[in-house]
């Protein structure tokens, strides 16, 4: 019999900056662009949610809420290591683990009941203490027969908290819950069964299948199989990521192209940093950008394999400066790297042109790390492809 496990990190970027700053632990706290401009939130603490504080909520709605709400900024690339770092760990305890997003993995225990003492349930308490131990972190653990039972129940308990499902208790548990728990069920859909006189999962699990596919049809079969507690039981083990992307939300619209390369030039250094952590190069670059009207664009182009700044920095201004209507402004731009290949894959002669490349780009990777970002940059150099003759004489940002 199947058992998989979901583990769910509980307010995972703001537990990582009370690591950071202990001072924070107990209080209101988001992390989050600045209020001032267009930032919102992207964790909050539950003592911000008891006021209302919600992720993706404008940073000012959530002072305004909130009037002693500590914002911070936050530190993405340290929660990005330390997510990794708990992936590699979970790989010791269970023979497979997928990673869902940043702050959450399903785990599959199935046939290692003999390793844990024939007591999973006993053990899911254990990996709580062992996160808790050794990473810091509060996190919410269920076990159960499958992947969609385990995800609502860490949403039913969160947080700190663990559960397991025993096999045959799927529907029980999931009946007396609201409909929105259900994965596909959002707020026209709830509101859609409400009026039928759906409002808890047991309303669902009292009716036919057939008679619950006569108002909902195929979209209904998703939602009467989840009900009563069936899911998927399938870990998805290719946890390579299939883009790596920066985007800024301005503080004011913004219509100058020489600001705006400028920001595309200290997004390109942050994504190429990361590639280059990664050991990956990238085929495909995109750049996103959003006028004040909200209309949105991404322009994208394939490139021989490469992880260097001013290759990117190039072909990312290039598709810029090609498609960039300036007789408008922008609230927003992006860029993002895709299609990637490993270094192991590409042959690199390390004596080569190429090779001495690579060994700056990731020296200058080390002195960014021990001594902050904005100590060294890197020139558009002169390996960077020509950019497009529709430049207008604009030119990119200076070496430095």
């Amino acid at each position: 019999m199947a058992w998989i496990a979901h583990l769910d990190l509980d307010c995972f970027y703001v537990s990582v900056e009370r690591i950071n700053d202990p001072s924070l632990i107990g209080k209101p706290v988001v992390v989050g662009g600045s209020p001032k401009g267009r930032g919102v939130v992207a964790s909050a603490s539950y003592e911000a949610r008891a006021f209302g504080v919600r992720s993706a909520m404008p940073t000012a709605q959530a002072l305004r809420l909130c009037p002693s709400l500590i914002v911070v900024r936050g530190h993405h690339e340290q929660y990005g290591d330390i997510s990794h770092r708990l992936y590699e760990r979970m790989l010791q305890l269970a023979p497979v683990v997928e990673r869902a997003s940043i702050d959450e993995m399903y785990l599959d225990f199935t046939g290692t009941e003999r390793l844990y003492d024939n007591d999973l349930p006993g053990f899911m308490k254990k990996l709580k203490q062992i996160v808790r131990e050794e990473f810091s972190l509060p996190c919410t653990v269920a076990l159960s027969a499958n992947k969609l039972v385990s995800k609502i129940a860490t949403g039913v308990v969160k947080p700190d908290g663990v559960v397991t499902i025993p096999h045959g208790e799927e529907a029980p548990f999931l009946a007396p819950l609201p409909t929105n728990v259900i994965p596909g069920v959002g707020s026209k859909t709830e509101e859609f069964l409400t009026r039928h006189g759906f409002r808890t999962v047991a309303d669902i699990q009292k009716r036919t299948q057939d008679e619950f596919m006569s108002l909902l049809g195929k979209h209904g079969l998703w939602i009467y199989a989840a009900a009563h507690g069936r899911g998927s039981e399938h870990l998805t083990t290719d946890s390579t990521r299939k883009s790596i992307s920066r985007e800024e939300t301005f503080g004011h619209d913004i219509q100058d192209p020489a600001e705006l390369e400028k920001i595309l030039f200290e997004l390109t250094e942050d994504v190429c940093a990361t590639l280059r952590k990664k050991g990956w190069k990238t085929r495909t670059i995109s750049i996103k950008f959003r006028y004040t009207d909200f209309t949105t664009f991404t322009r994208d182009h394939t490139v021989e394999p490469t992880d260097h700044d001013a290759v990117i920095y190039a072909t990312a201004v290039g598709l810029l400066r090609d498609n960039f209507d300036r007789r408008r402004k922008l609230r927003l731009i992006g860029v993002r790297l895709s299609n990637f290949a490993e270094e192991t894959q590409l042959e690199l002669d390390l004596d080569s042109a190429a090779g001495k490349n690579e060994n700056v780009l990731k020296a200058m990777d080390q002195i960014r790390k021990k001594f902050g970002h904005e100590v060294m940059h890197l020139g558009t150099g002169q390996d960077a492809p020509p950019l497009p003759s529709t430049d207008h004489g604009r030119r990119p940002p200076p070496k430095r």
